[in-house]
């Protein structure tokens, strides 16, 4: 059966990304890749769905321009099973200083929604 495995995020914070989805999304990372020859760093982050999200981090990538990818992703959706929770979460994201930039509320096409911005900026919809 075709599926999406994972997608992946560079952050510039490995660890706090790593971190913020584990305390807030109930991750489970996995352990930290590095290759020394490329400077390069990751882990796989899973999710009791069985979706992953691999977040990467090269430092020189951040200042070099190496990592040029503005177009891609605009966000990703995370479902967290109620309405109630929805609510919940996101009480609790911005209790915690992180910006929410999408109040919760009934979209066009029908999702109970809220939007959040992780420690990066990465736009997380939290649905139910």
């Amino acid at each position: 059966m075709m599926h999406i495995e994972h997608l992946a995020i560079w952050v510039k914070d490995l660890e706090e990304m790593k971190n913020f989805y584990e305390k807030y999304f109930d991750a489970s990372a996995g352990e930290k890749y590095f290759n020394p020859r490329k400077n390069f760093s990751s882990y796989f982050l899973s999710f009791h769905s069985g979706a992953r999200l691999e977040i990467m981090h090269k430092p020189e990538a951040l200042t070099t321009g190496e990592i040029d990818q503005h177009l891609g992703i605009a966000h990703f959706a995370m479902s967290v099973g109620s309405r109630h929770q929805v609510d919940a979460l996101t009480q609790s994201l911005i209790d915690a200083g992180y910006a929410m930039i999408g109040a919760p509320r009934v979209t066009g096409d029908g999702y109970y929604e809220s939007v959040i911005l992780d420690p990066e900026g990465n736009r997380i919809e939290i649905t139910e």
